[in-house]
């Protein structure tokens, strides 16, 4: 097991080289049936905020024919969860080049659709962007917004001085109980939504009542995106969805001395997001009628809390199944950390996805590291080693347990563009054999 210092002074060297170039089959001719599919990360690997990287271009002509298709089943993994797969998968063709369809796109929100359980039931969701339309288009029939609740509760939002409501209120109460919290990704306004959700939690639902500090239990709550930073147009990476749920953690335990439970974690790193990601690639290589089952996926990412340890952590999670020779239970996989958590592990899943999810074809999950986005090869290294692999420099979420072989990529490469010649170098795609 290489030591990140050995990861970083290895990642020097490989930055500065470039793969051989491969020809891709729409370009040589040849009619390769892929045995293999891709998980792309967008932030850091193929854009920069909203800035394409260069690499990007180049890498996507190499994966589609002289028609426009692909000759690979690609999705694109994103921690991101503030608009639809239309808009994405129409933010991408743009950015790209190439048709790209919403089936191609994996919000971290998508594994929603599973959650048939809370379909029906009232949800209160927090983040960005379109939230009510996000949360209907994933299933959910009955949705309060933040904002909602502010309007009908004004006097509950009180850090802002200038929001404060200028006469007593009393509260609206026209809205149905809230049952269930799903965090869709980081908020505009932090101060009001950390409030907020901390009142539901500890009010079961019911913004009439006052704290009951004394349930054993909250709501169920469902997070999307893990990622405690990302990175953009700045020289730094920048806060994430997991600061903010970070902050929400350390209110609530310092509240109740209790620490906050989720139902479920989604997005990057956890397990079920490449479960559903490899059920996304089956289906398309299927749609293509490729006949070949997909035996290797490879993800692509420049993070490695997130990027990284995901594909590495599925790709133990496949090692495993093959040696027991039989299904692990989806149900697992759902709390998003592989490993046994107090999280409930009852789920609900649309009929015929609880099948297909437990059973993948591929038997291997291998993460490639660019160098273009959050990891820098040219870091400053610790004078102590044995800092790099301590519990306190870790930083994916707190119910993920840290693991340094987890954060060490399969390959690292320049960029995206390099990513791909290797990966059809390494599977003999579109090379005369």
């Amino acid at each position: 097991m290489k030591t990140l210092n050995a990861l970083i002074r290895s990642a020097s060297c490989v930055c500065s080289r470039q793969v051989q170039r491969v020809a891709a089959p729409g370009q040589c001719g040849l009619c390769s049936k892929p045995s293999f599919g891709l998980l792309f990360d967008i932030d850091g690997v193929l854009v920069r905020g909203k800035t394409p990287i260069p690499a990007a271009t180049r890498a996507f002509q190499k994966l589609v024919d002289s028609k426009g298709q692909f000759v690979v089943p690609v999705v694109f993994v994103t921690n991101a969860g503030n608009c639809l797969r239309q808009k994405k998968a129409d933010q991408l063709s743009h950015i790209l080049g190439v048709a790209i369809s919403p089936d191609q796109v994996m919000m971290s929100h998508s594994p929603l659709r599973m959650f048939k359980k809370y379909h029906d039931k009232c949800v209160l969701v927090s983040g960005q962007g379109p939230v009510l339309d996000i949360a209907k288009n994933v299933g959910f029939t009955n949705v309060v917004s933040v904002d909602m609740l502010r309007e009908s509760f004004p006097l509950l939002d009180m850090v802002d001085h200038n929001r404060r409501p200028k006469l007593p209120s009393s509260p609206v109460v026209n809205l149905p109980r809230v049952e269930a919290v799903v965090l869709f990704g980081e908020p505009i306004r932090w101060e009001t939504n950390l409030q907020l959700i901390i009142d539901i939690l500890l009010t079961k639902g019911n913004l009439s009542n006052a704290y009951k500090s004394a349930h054993a239990s909250h709501l169920p709550l469902l997070a999307c995106n893990m990622d405690l930073m990302w990175m953009a147009e700045a020289h730094s990476p920048r806060f994430g969805h997991g600061t903010f749920m970070v902050c929400l953690e350390s209110i609530y335990k310092k509240i109740t001395g209790k620490d906050l439970k989720y139902e479920a974690l989604m997005g990057k790193p956890s397990e079920l997001t490449y479960h559903f990601a490899e059920y996304l690639i089956r289906q398309q290589a299927e749609e293509r009628g490729w006949s070949a089952p997909i035996r290797a996926l490879y993800a692509i990412g420049d993070n490695l809390m997130t990027d990284i340890y995901g594909a590495n952590l599925y790709n133990r999670y496949l090692k495993e199944r093959i040696a027991r020779k039989t299904t692990k239970a989806v149900a697992k996989v759902v709390t998003g950390t592989g490993v046994p958590t107090s999280v409930s592990q009852e789920v609900d899943m649309d009929n015929g996805w609880e099948s297909e999810l437990a059973s993948p074809s591929a038997i291997s999950c291998k993460s490639i590291l660019v160098c273009t986005g959050v990891f820098n090869p040219h870091m400053e290294l610790p004078k102590d080693a044995n800092q790099c692999i301590k519990e306190t420099v870790f930083h994916g979420h707190r119910d993920f347990r840290f693991d340094p072989a987890l954060v060490e990529p399969e390959r690292i490469v320049q960029d995206v563009d390099a990513a791909v010649e290797l990966i059809f170098e390494m599977e003999k795609f579109g090379t005369e054999v």
